[in-house]
């Protein structure tokens, strides 16, 4: 029995109020932040923010500082007329001057909080821009554009991120239904048993000839350079071709060039989104997200019956293992021996680092699928997670990780809403042994005098935060041995003697 999820409240004069009424250092981002980084994985994409330059300016600075990388962002460049009589013309010549310089083959417009506050009709303002721009701007035609509401006090980056991906979708694969495609067989199964039933159910190669498309459309979530990288390798195994949206494994960790560029090269191609309509199926990752109603996956499948299977973040051995279970079941095949191997090498490496984590106490922040995908690794290899806590406010963060991780008990303490400082007064109470998430925890972590263990984003005060792997079998091994490494560099920074071996 986990303890029950509570959200903080402020008290004052008037009573408890359902969320906070004020926040220090805040456990999430703004969402502008999440599309901007959603669009900059699709191929020759610009973001261009409906708001101010300093909006703009905020989002490319965060970014660079972790993925170490140029990141150019637009902007409508708000003022204060344009807040009293609205931002229209702003985005006329912005997206002119976008246009002209980038030559982009898509642009990604979000709103800011102040577009959102005003009530701009961002809709409208496409259709004049579209209109008066029908015969393109300087003789090239205009690109896709795709509007994205992200006002911030509704929503997280990892909501900005997710709203972003479902407007790709909306956008570039319009329609109705085009086929229905067949599930693979459910329920747990031995691989023997798994491919007798794919073949028996009309799968394999008959299925992959009736399909419009072979491709798998995968949602891979708020992830990595490196974990999309490992994505891409683990379909590679199966020999399934597969569509990443989006794919910024290249544009936010590119190698160096020899001139500036102002689009870098790599990203989903618009032509390979506006496929998706006819893949063969969706993946989509993220237990919080698989509770949502209204994603990318279930666009498709509302829009083109394209059949979507919703599975947690791949953190750890079990979700690793339902991924890999629904790549085989695709492919109809086995799992290759590379993928057997790897697994099984990552179990023999928790036997023999069992002893230094077993009952170690845990605090893990972040956005909540990060955090689920994370207490659910943490609970495998002995440790417990006395403290889930993030920033959203889903409301399924809790139901997200009784899925993922059902050995939790009352020991782990859940919270949504939370800021730092929220943090930090439960876990002075609670004496973790380290904490897991991203940089921003750091000062905590001093005040606590335990290890930090960095992952997920922003990763500020440590290079190659964009080479972090947390997915996939390859990942669980890295965190598991960086959890490790940690506890064993307090234990033996503490001892007097300064033991060389443990």
């Amino acid at each position: 029995m986990i303890a029950p999820v509570e959200s903080f409240a402020r008290v004052s004069d008037t009573g408890a109020e359902p969320w906070p009424n004020a926040t220090t250092n805040a456990c999430k981002l703004c969402t502008p932040l999440g599309a901007c980084l959603a669009f900059r994985g699709v191929e020759g994409a610009i973001p261009f923010l409906h708001g101010s330059q300093g909006c703009a300016t905020y989002i490319r600075r965060y970014v660079i500082s972790h993925f170490r990388e140029p990141m150019d962002i637009a902007a409508s460049n708000f003022s204060e007329t344009s807040a009293v009589f609205g931002g229209g013309l702003n985005i006329r010549i912005g997206l002119e001057n976008v246009l002209r310089q980038y030559r982009p083959a898509l642009v990604g417009l979000a709103t800011t909080c102040l577009s959102e506050t005003i009530g701009e009709d961002l809709p409208g303002h496409l259709r004049d821009f579209h209109d008066t721009h029908a015969d393109g701007v300087d003789g090239a035609p205009v690109p896709p554009i795709v509007p994205v509401s992200c006002a911030s006090y509704r929503g997280t980056h990892a909501d900005g991120f997710h709203s972003t991906i479902r407007a790709l979708v909306e956008t570039l694969c319009p329609g109705a239904a085009a086929f229905s495609a067949k599930p693979p067989p459910a329920g747990p199964a031995g691989p023997l048993d798994r491919k007798a039933r794919w073949r028996a159910s009309g799968g394999g190669l008959a299925e992959k000839a009736a399909a419009p498309s072979d491709h798998i459309a995968l949602f891979p979530g708020m992830v990595s350079p490196a974990d999309l990288r490992e994505l891409k390798r683990l379909a590679a195994a199966f020999e399934l071709p597969v569509t990443l949206l989006p794919d910024y494994s290249d544009t936010l960790d590119g190698p160096s060039w020899s001139d500036y560029e102002k689009l870098p090269s790599g990203g989903t191609p618009v032509a390979a989104i506006r496929a998706l309509a006819r893949a063969r199926a969706s993946i989509e990752s993220g237990r919080v997200l698989a509770c949502a109603t209204d994603t990318a996956a279930t666009v498709l499948a509302r829009r083109h019956g394209v059949l979507p299977y919703r599975l947690g973040l791949p953190i750890g051995l079990r979700e690793t293992d339902r991924l890999v279970d629904h790549l085989a079941a695709l492919a109809g095949c086995l799992p290759p021996s590379e993928l057997t191997r790897e697994r099984g090498r990552l179990i023999d490496s928790w036997v023999d680092g069992h002893k230094y984590v077993f009952e170690k106490r845990a605090v893990v922040y972040g956005e909540e699928d990060l955090v689920v995908g994370l207490a659910a690794l943490l609970a495998e290899i002995g440790v417990v997670p006395v403290l889930c806590a993030s920033g959203g406010r889903s409301g399924h963060l809790a139901a997200a990780l009784r899925a993922a991780a059902p050995e939790l008990d009352e020991r782990t303490v859940i919270r949504e809403g939370a800021d730092f400082a929220d943090i930090a007064d439960e876990a002075a109470a609670l004496r973790p042994d380290f904490l897991i998430g991203s940089s921003k925890g750091y000062s905590l972590a001093r005040r606590l005098d335990v290890p930090l263990v960095r992952c997920g984003f922003p990763v500020h005060d440590r290079i190659g935060g964009q080479r972090i792997l947390h997915v996939g079998y390859a990942g669980a091994q890295s965190l598991y041995d960086r959890i490790v490494n940690a506890l064993l560099d307090r234990k033996q920074s503490d001892s007097p003697v300064g033991y060389s071996y443990l």
